[in-house]
């Protein structure tokens, strides 16, 4: 039987690292065994959130190093953003949202894989439209018997 791939994005991946709500359902999707990949964009977007709990002191400096590492065996697959550009750059155009979180999408749209994601907004923003059910919040995620049905 194929492994599951899974897309997760940078606010799946803090979770992973910071105590917050939804932590315990990105940890248990973790344990759950898919492979999980993401663009390589993840580093930046992770290293920023990590960057701003550094600079109210609620993450320790000297734990970097492990996150960093962590996060590169956590991921089967690290894609290049150049490779998703296109398709990133029009989906952002085709649903009037910030290209970052689109590079997260175009690697589900290639991969026929769910995107897994903690990120309201831009649930809010694929609800009722033709992306609503490839990204799949942490909760509909954990509230799943088996893997998704996904649109073709």
């Amino acid at each position: 039987m194929p492994r599951m791939i899974l897309i997760v994005d940078a606010s799946v991946a803090c979770k992973w690292y910071l105590h917050e709500e939804g932590s315990n359902l990105a940890m248990a999707l973790l344990k759950s065994g898919p492979e999980v990949i993401a663009p390589d964009l993840i580093f930046a977007e992770a290293g920023n959130v990590l960057y701003k709990h550094l600079l109210d002191g609620t993450f320790p400096p000297d734990r970097i190093p492990q996150v960093a590492a962590h996060l590169r065996r956590t991921l089967r697959e690290v894609v290049p953003s150049l490779d998703l550009f296109s398709s990133a750059v029009e989906l952002a155009a085709a649903l009037r949202h910030p290209i970052y979180d689109c590079f997260y999408l175009a690697l589900a749209q290639r991969e026929k894989a769910p995107l897994i994601t903690a990120d309201q907004r831009l649930l809010n923003k694929l609800k009722n439209q033709d992306w609503g059910g490839r990204a799949l919040s942490l909760q509909e995620w954990s509230a799943m018997d088996g893997p998704p049905k996904l649109p073709i």
